[in-house]
């Protein structure tokens, strides 16, 4: 139903590669997000919690390097284990805290100078704009429903994204006490479609917000298109929901492998939550940025 749909969203739908570390460790945990372009002059729209980390990144690094600048005033101090604990206090430091991230777009644009990150004030929406750049690397763009009410609870529709990091492009510098990307490895990572059908509206205020589906959003789809069989983009991944079903199971006895144990289970319907199109449009009028739409009739 969707294969020719995927091919035609995915021309625009690119992923957002990131490397993260941890306080006291050098290993690297990779992820990824999405991002989908809405018009052939670099602007593409995206997950403000995505965004916000794109815009910390640096404030992050430069908090740990103060940190690291005014420990190393104490590496002849016998003190200096409770000099480590004062500091760890004052810098917000702690072993569950990231230190550093470092974020890679991938095939979006070539070689851009400048960035330009526009958060909506209450959805999960950012806008990004490419500045500076020689040319893109993405084909064609989004077009969206036009008659946003057509979105209606039993439609089914499909999500792209690029939930699975397989990237391996990195590395940590023990010189540099840093990580880094490098040109050896796998640099890119495979987009992941998943459908479902629209099972509720969300709204704030009397206002329709947000679209929920059946299926579960999945990590590193964030971002990513909401979209018809014919490629018509409803709306973006957003979240997953965890609806408690009330089916729990407490110190029930049952037999696994032939042996009786008892076991609790508590479970959930994990189901996506989306941004609906007619926020990201408005979004995209108000900051003046071109788009495509379907006709209304």
């Amino acid at each position: 139903m969707f294969v020719e749909a995927i091919e035609r969203v995915d021309q625009y739908t690119r992923p957002i590669h990131f490397i993260a570390r941890y306080y006291g460790g050098s290993d690297i945990v990779p992820g990824t997000s999405t991002l989908f372009f809405v018009n052939s002059d670099g602007f593409a729209v995206t997950c403000r919690h995505v965004a916000n980390q794109i815009l910390q990144a640096n404030t992050i690094y430069e908090n740990y390097l103060r940190f690291s600048s005014d420990l190393r005033r104490f590496d002849n101090d016998p003190g200096r284990s409770f000099q480590r604990g004062l500091l760890e206090t004052k810098y917000k430091i702690a072993p569950e805290n990231v230190i550093r991230i470092i974020f890679n777009f991938i095939n979006c644009v070539d070689s851009y100078k400048g960035l330009s990150v526009h958060l909506h004030p209450s959805q999960d929406l950012a806008i990004i704009q490419f500045r500076d750049y020689n040319f893109t690397q993405y084909q064609s763009h989004a077009v969206f429903i036009g008659d946003g009410n057509a979105v209606k609870p039993g439609k089914t529709l499909c999500r792209l994204g690029y939930p699975f990091p397989e990237f391996t492009n990195y590395q940590y510098n023990r010189t540099k006490n840093d990580i880094e990307w490098k040109s050896e490895g796998r640099v890119s990572t495979p987009s992941f479609p998943i459908d479902g059908i629209v099972t509720r509206h969300i709204g704030e205020s009397n206002e329709v917000t947000g679209i929920e589906m059946s299926t579960p959003g999945l990590k590193g789809q964030s971002g990513g298109p909401l979209f018809d069989r014919n490629g018509v983009v409803y709306g973006m991944q957003s979240a997953t929901r965890h609806l408690h079903l009330g089916f729990d199971q407490i110190n029930r006895e049952v037999t696994i492998d032939g042996q009786r144990k008892r076991v609790s289970n508590y479970p959930f319907l994990n189901v996506g939550q989306c941004v609906h199109a007619n926020v990201i449009k408005s979004f995209l009028r108000e900051k003046r940025v071109k788009y495509f739409e379907t006709s209304s009739n």
